[in-house]
């Protein structure tokens, strides 16, 4: 019977400490930063003016999966928080307007587009214990 329990304990005790979760929601810390927007005439020549980011879409990629895991809105400061993350790596981004053309030419009498396509302005953030908050910084994005 004795026996038996050691097998059980050790058994136990090895199933519990050899399960590492992956990077993602189930955990006690977060990840907060602010979205800075600069908003700019149509070939991105002169700075209209900027604010605070409110309501831009900010997303999240847990570990190295392929798509995001969770999107939130920065709030009308322009911070956003994702809270409850366990340890590990994590992609967070945003999209802006491409202002030097690196997925199409920016606006110009030869290409009146108007509609400056989007890029994603990515940070790689790591949490390495538990009830960290990490500050993923400052996002400026164009608008």
């Amino acid at each position: 019977m004795k026996k038996l329990l050691f097998i059980l304990s050790v058994t136990l005790v090895i199933a519990l400490t050899s399960c590492k979760k992956p990077a993602g929601q189930g955990g006690n810390s977060s990840i907060q930063g602010k979205i800075h927007t600069k908003n700019y005439n149509s070939n991105f020549s002169v700075l209209l003016n900027q604010y605070a980011g409110a309501d831009v879409d900010v997303y999240i990629i847990y570990g190295d999966q392929a798509s995001y895991g969770d999107k939130i809105k920065s709030g009308p400061d322009g911070v956003f928080e994702f809270q409850y993350l366990r340890k590990g790596s994590y992609k967070i981004y945003v999209y802006s307007k491409d202002s030097v053309g690196t997925v199409s030419p920016p606006y110009s009498v030869l290409n009146p587009n108007l509609y400056a396509p989007k890029i994603a302005v990515i940070k790689s953030v790591e949490i390495s214990k538990k009830k960290e908050t990490v500050d993923a910084g400052t996002f400026e994005i164009y608008n």
